[in-house]
């Protein structure tokens, strides 16, 4: 292996977990780059999760399968990562060039890098192969990690956003109705014919509406793209082009947004292209006609079923990238790939209840890209279907397991985005949150704080005109809790109105349909219930004999806040209260509770709210020896588990 010292690998990343001591020689990590950046320029690993049964090496047909969407039109498969020493550079580079080429087809020959992990060490080792003919590796000794990746990413970049919904109408005999499939296969080729005819249009337009300078769409027409560029030549496609038709602008002919403030680089703050696929059949014609209707009898008995698609792309570019070529080379490739993915997960029961697909766009931390999922909504978030499926995609990106980064709730919402950063309200949001922040101290001397983490809404008695005094401090309770799952994306349901617990609570059978629209009390129990039924909350209750034992449970709730973060009711007799966070000297057994108050009935004024004492640090007993928890009540805690599953 010949050594390159005039030749460098840029690191905008490191895999996250790198620990390769002790595994089987293989593919760990692909390497994802882009063909915008310089070469050999690594921004992001990427797990490698299927490997053959027989054998260590990956499973490169799913490998593609999983990536075709997963990855952006933009960014590409540069490398693979493989432990062991340096001779397993070459099985790194041949997965990679094999995986390349079942993602974007022969002719895509470039540098390929392949990586190495000791097993000892874990110290990194580049080498590149430049081409498939190539019979020798160059071992790369320089290595930079770049300080400021997004800004690396973001400054100069932009994305493309296209949506577009289509009907597949289907005919097929009723004698042979695997017809159906072979009708389908012809509808899709049909559509991605469409998308490379002359006669489409393509209309591109910035997303940002609310921008004082918007410059004018523009309008690319199929017989001015060119399907044959490479994306690499970035630089050279820029220069070539004279500007003087609308299809050699580039992306950066519309302006960059205008943000108040140092800017941010991430996917949620980059410009958006919005790309809208106008099939246009208008064409000239040197012959007249006129319209002809012809009649095809049909054989035998036939059915018509209609599929609805809405395909939904994600690209980058470099600003620098002319639009006709971020047509061609990104929208359109992207297209295609969610057609044949769509078609693929759609034959096998198009006849009988065909799958509700729909794709999301993340950018999850320490991705320094988007990612494209396509979930199955005809399974609920919380079934095990789509937990595995979001538990494979977690494992792929190195993301961690007890966070729902993946979520609906967590997904990229471009009708927020790029709009004068002005976020569509939702419901609940004009509540005041996280009201015990800047509080006086509790007065527990040499006590540890432990607190709930995350925000939440504060629901209390007469909160939206709804009168619920003197029996609902439960219901405000239950509804803050919920507040929290969703404001960490646990979530993405509304939280509920008092007649909704009520009718949860019945239709699990635990109470009469005569409870829905009464002033029933609830407790620890019955919101339990609810967590488990409408989000798939487990709780731990904690009975307690009387409010003077209340501070021997001290060290437990301080593990539960240091461990599960949620907030926890408090139940005695007709009284609730949410409890946020506990103050506890080990030494002394001196402690304070931080009690939220469901029973303040007055508006949301949190200079009012704290002064009064709706939110503050109560202890058992207080410096005038009042109990705050009485003694001859019966308490029962409800402590909320955080969900330890994706």
């Amino acid at each position: 292996m010949a050594d390159d010292s005039n030749r460098l690998v840029r690191l905008l990343c490191r895999p996250k977990p790198l620990n390769t001591k002790g595994s089987d020689p293989g593919i760990h990590f692909w390497l994802i780059g882009s063909p915008f950046f310089p070469p050999l320029t690594v921004a992001s690993f990427l797990r490698r999760i299927h490997a053959l049964p027989s054998a260590a090496s990956p499973d490169l047909p799913k490998e593609s399968e999983d990536l075709r969407t997963l990855i952006p039109r933009g960014f590409e498969v540069v490398g693979a990562l493989a432990s062991g020493d340096d001779a397993h550079a070459r099985a790194a580079v041949d997965a990679a060039r094999t995986l390349r080429n079942l993602l974007y087809g022969e002719g895509t020959d470039r540098p390929v890098i392949g990586a190495v992990c000791g097993f000892d060490s874990g110290e990194l080792r580049f080498f590149v192969s430049e081409s498939e003919n190539a019979t020798g590796l160059e071992s790369i000794s320089s290595v930079i990690e770049e300080r400021d990746s997004k800004k690396f990413v973001w400054e100069n970049g932009c994305l493309l956003h296209c949506e577009l919904p289509i009907k597949l109408p289907l005919y097929y005999s009723l004698k042979n109705p695997t017809d159906v499939e072979k009708s389908y296969v012809q509808a899709t080729e049909a559509v991605i014919a469409k998308l490379r005819d002359p006669q489409a249009v393509y209309l591109l337009e910035t997303s940002n509406k609310a921008s004082q300078d918007i410059s004018p769409p523009v309008i690319i027409r199929g017989l001015q793209l060119d399907f044959s560029t490479d994306l690499s030549k970035i630089k050279a496609l820029a220069d070539d082009d004279d500007g003087f038709d609308a299809s050699s602008l580039s992306c950066s002919y519309f302006p960059i947004s205008s943000k108040a403030g140092s800017p941010v680089f991430s996917a949620e703050n980059a410009d958006i292209i919005q790309v809208s696929v106008l099939f246009n059949s208008l064409g000239s014609s040197s012959a007249s006609t006129v319209p002809v209707a012809e009649y095809f009898p049909v054989q035998e008995e036939t059915r018509l079923l209609i599929v609805d698609i809405k395909l939904d792309v994600l690209c980058y570019s470099s600003r620098k990238l002319p639009l006709k070529y971020a047509v061609s080379s990104l929208i359109i490739p992207g297209l295609v790939d969610q057609l044949n993915v769509v078609q693929k997960l759609m034959l096998p029961n198009l006849l009988a209840q065909h799958p509700w697909l729909k794709s999301y766009h993340f950018s999850p931390p320490g991705i320094l890209h988007p990612i494209t999922v396509f979930y199955e909504l005809s399974f609920g978030e919380t079934e095990m279907k789509q937990v595995e499926v979001r538990r494979s995609l977690h494992s792929r990106l190195g993301l961690p397991y007890d966070r729902p980064l993946l979520r609906i709730s967590n997904a990229l919402d471009f009708s927020k985005l790029n709009n004068n950063d002005m976020v569509s309200l939702q419901k609940g949001s004009t509540l005041l949150r996280d009201v015990h922040i800047g509080i006086p101290s509790s007065g527990v001397t040499g006590g540890t704080v432990s607190l709930v983490q995350g925000s939440y809404e504060y629901f209390h008695y007469l909160h939206d005109g709804y009168n619920d005094s003197g029996w609902g401090c439960a219901y405000r309770s239950l509804q803050t809790i919920i507040s929290w799952f969703r404001l960490q994306n646990y979530t993405s349901i509304e939280v509920p109105s008092h007649r909704e617990i009520q009718q949860t609570l019945v239709e699990i059978g635990d109470k009469d349909p005569s409870f829905v629209g009464s002033r029933d009390w609830i407790g620890a129990i019955e919101l339990s219930f609810v967590l488990d039924k409408l989000l798939g909350v487990t709780c731990k209750v904690i009975n307690v004999r009387s409010g003077a034992e209340l501070p021997e449970r001290c060290r437990e709730l301080a593990l539960h806040f240091e461990n599960q973060s949620t907030p926890v009711m408090i139940g005695g007799g007709v009284l609730a209260y949410t409890l946020l966070g506990v103050d506890y000297n080990e030494a002394s057994g001196d402690c304070a509770f931080l009690i939220l108050d469901p029973h303040y009935t007055g508006s949301d004024d949190l200079k009012k709210i704290v002064n009064g004492g709706w939110c503050g640090w109560k202890k058992a007993v207080d410096s005038k020896g009042k109990n705050f928890f009485l003694h001859d009540k019966f308490y029962n805690l409800l402590l909320p588990q955080r969900p330890h599953m994706v």
